[in-house]
């Protein structure tokens, strides 16, 4: 009878997993390709097929160390139960649909992450200051980095001396130069490192001296993929400006959703990480296959109505500044995950876009809008770490009954 009730209860928190992630393939995967949909250099079930393989695929390759933080680092001294990730992984959940059906901004993130606070502490574990300090510190800086270099990057593509035919091949180099560098789970790392990069593993394979504390292939890998970056985009804009911008659109949209997948996968299982790794015993792949499978079928089946609405947005807002809004996206997404830090993707694209409007002036950017921005992100983080404690409790009462 014991085992019954295990199995159901792992059924349940499995269930619980692949809604959350679903939700997320819906919704916060989407505005990656909202922009190159307004720019008609996509379709949008297209964009929805594409959002969906690559979220996938950043989940599988990228998504551990989120998936770790989430599960383990919130709160130190007891492991998260099967019951209790349900509890956890369910008030998250209701605090996004809330924010769908609502139209208030709710993040992710934050839901997810005071859920999961709450309910290691309705365990009896003991907060781990640390890791919020880091984790805070990291949420408080987001707004203004963003925001700051989507300012930067509409600035330059708005200056009349700087053409088109240098600008947006400039971004290109530095999303090129960037994607040489991520951690990818896939790529054959040496004895003691986790992951490895494209340029690490091209360092491992030359074996040359570091300089300054700089490995050499290290930085020749990085400077040859930012240039055949910047090349390619460069020939595109040449033969045509406007092809050329759809083209980088699309392009930095794939890393974008790639990026987003690895970010926001742990949010939906991260809550299952003790389940299925230390209960189950198995690999952590598998738990990032159950995420990834969610948000493949969010992506594919409630991404396009929401593609559509947004790329009216992006349309609104234009080529600039929707390029603007995303290269910080990318980098600031790639950022997180390098150090295993939850976040919400919509955060980093809101401060983005009000980033991209300062730069060509104050109109479009609401102050009462940022303000009720950010007080709902504050009621979501403090509320639900209230909400997953009482949760877990309640649940627990009823089946100690």
């Amino acid at each position: 009878m014991a085992d019954v009730a295990f199995w159901a209860l792992v059924a349940l928190a499995t269930l619980t997993g692949l809604v959350t992630a679903w939700a997320l393939g819906a919704n916060s995967n989407s505005p990656p390709f909202a922009p190159a949909i307004g720019a008609n250099a996509i379709s949008t079930m297209r964009a929805a097929f594409l959002i969906g393989i690559l979220a996938a695929l950043g989940a599988l390759t990228q998504g551990g160390s989120i998936s770790e933080t989430v599960g383990a680092g919130l709160v130190d001294g007891v492991a998260i139960s099967s019951l209790a990730a349900t509890a956890g992984l369910l008030t998250a959940t209701a605090f996004m649909a809330f924010g769908v059906y609502s139209g208030y901004p709710v993040p992710a993130a934050f839901a997810t992450t005071g859920a999961m606070v709450g309910v290691g502490l309705s365990l009896g574990g003991t907060p781990a200051v640390d890791t919020y300090q880091r984790i805070l510190t990291f949420w408080a800086l987001v707004p203004p980095v963003s925001a700051g270099l989507a300012y930067l990057t509409a600035t330059i593509l708005r200056r009349d001396d700087i053409p088109e035919t240098v600008g947006v091949p400039l971004l290109a180099a530095i999303v090129g130069g960037i994607v040489a560098n991520v951690q990818l789970s896939v790529i054959p790392s040496p004895p003691g490192q986790e992951q490895s990069s494209v340029a690490g593993f091209v360092a491992d394979l030359v074996g040359t001296p570091a300089i300054a504390g700089v490995d050499l292939a290290v930085a020749v890998t990085t400077v040859a993929v930012a240039g055949v970056s910047f090349l390619f985009i460069r020939r595109r804009t040449q033969a045509s400006v406007d092809k050329g911008i759809k083209t980088f659109l699309v392009l930095l949209g794939s890393v974008v959703a790639f990026s987003s997948g690895g970010s926001q996968v742990g949010l939906a299982t991260g809550p299952l990480e003790n389940l299925y790794g230390a209960e189950l015993g198995l690999p952590g792949i598998v738990l990032l296959g159950v995420g990834a499978s969610g948000i493949l079928g969010g992506a594919w089946m409630g991404a396009p109505r929401l593609l559509q609405a947004t790329s009216r947005e992006y349309a609104q807002l234009g080529i600039r500044r929707s390029i603007a809004a995303l290269v910080p996206g990318f980098i600031i997404a790639q950022l997180a995950i390098a150090l295993g830090i939850p976040i919400s993707f919509n955060n980093i694209i809101i401060s983005g876009v009000i980033g991209g409007g300062l730069a060509g002036g104050t109109a479009g950017v609401s102050r009462r809008k940022i303000a009720v921005t950010i007080t709902f992100w504050v009621l979501t983080l403090i509320s639900s770490v209230a909400i997953g404690f009482g949760v877990y409790r309640a649940f627990a009462s009823v089946l100690s009954v």
